[in-house]
């Protein structure tokens, strides 16, 4: 399977009788799945299809789907209510001959809530349900566009990812074969911080100082973690090669990188050892931040 990225964006339109529609989708970065649709009044129905469809080939991401109609044919009109009107009318005429009052003018009439009315244009069931099938079509369209989008962005970001890897595993051989990181070599420097020791005092126990030594020279190996990060560099690849919805394994791996950088950082007395483990950290967190953008 393919790898793909959390962000996108789609468009599609279409016309069915008397409608005219457009949907607009994008998509961002989420821990899970939050489809969101934005839709006109009257057309509900279309959102259970939405979510559904959007379940079936979406795993991870934000998505906003807004939808617009217009109606191509008619539009609204104006009428007055004659009864209404009326009904003002008359009462303004019985209060003409006990207030002394202007009489009412046309426009302060017609301002009157009620006297004027908006009539929407008469809806036809048969071109309703065949208007909301093509909108229904039209958003699986969009999302299959939205969705062939993240797959070449997350076809960029596996190029990238491997890149990444491909520095985290040149560095952690500069470190496998840094001389500072032999155990003779952090035994003699133990040495000769021992002896340093020795000549400032008489009251260390040497033997009792020398297994304390070597017992601090055997924490210092950063075999493990070196060995830790090969295999969490395999696991990587392996991820990466096979895709599909990776991003929240590769997140915890890159946790995992992380965790062992540290701790060969904070092992380490050796100044090129260090300057690697910094190279280190600095890719990982490259890594880290772009395996966020994955689905």
């Amino acid at each position: 399977m393919a790898l793909s990225s959390m962000t996108g964006f789609a468009r599609s339109h279409g016309t069915s009788g008397p409608y005219a529609f457009e949907w607009e989708l994008k998509s961002v970065n989420a821990k899970g799945l939050d489809l969101r649709l934005r839709l006109p009044q009257g057309w509900d129905e279309v959102e259970a299809f939405g979510k559904k469809r959007g379940a079936e080939l979406l795993s991870r991401g934000t998505v906003y789907a807004n939808l617009t109609v217009k109606r191509a044919d008619a539009g609204s009109t104006v009428q007055v209510n004659e009864e209404v009107l009326a009904s003002i009318v008359k009462i303004a005429t019985s209060l003409a001959g006990r207030i002394d009052a202007v009489a009412p003018s046309i426009d302060g009439l017609l301002a009157i809530k009620g006297v004027i009315e908006v009539v929407e244009p008469e809806s036809d069931e048969t071109e309703d349900k065949a208007a909301k099938d093509a909108v229904v079509a039209a958003f699986d369209t969009a999302l299959t566009s939205l969705v062939e989008m993240r797959r070449r962005e997350g076809e960029t970001l596996g190029h990238v990812l491997n890149q990444r890897v491909d520095e985290i595993e040149a560095l952690a051989r500069r470190a496998e074969a840094s001389p500072g990181r032999k155990p003779e070599a952090i035994k003699a420097r133990l040495a000769e911080q021992v002896a340093a020791l020795l000549d400032s005092s008489d009251r260390f126990d040497a033997d009792r100082l020398a297994q304390e030594a070597l017992l601090i020279a055997a924490k210092a190996d950063v075999r493990e973690e070196l060995d830790r990060i090969a295999s969490h560099i395999a696991q990587a690849r392996d991820m990466l090669k096979k895709g599909g919805p990776v991003g929240r394994r590769l997140d915890f791996l890159a946790q995992e990188f992380h965790r062992e950088v540290n701790t060969t950082c904070s092992k380490s007395n050796d100044i090129e050892l260090t300057n690697i483990g910094l190279e280190l950290k600095t890719v990982v967190e490259q890594f880290r931040e772009q395996v966020q953008n994955l689905e």
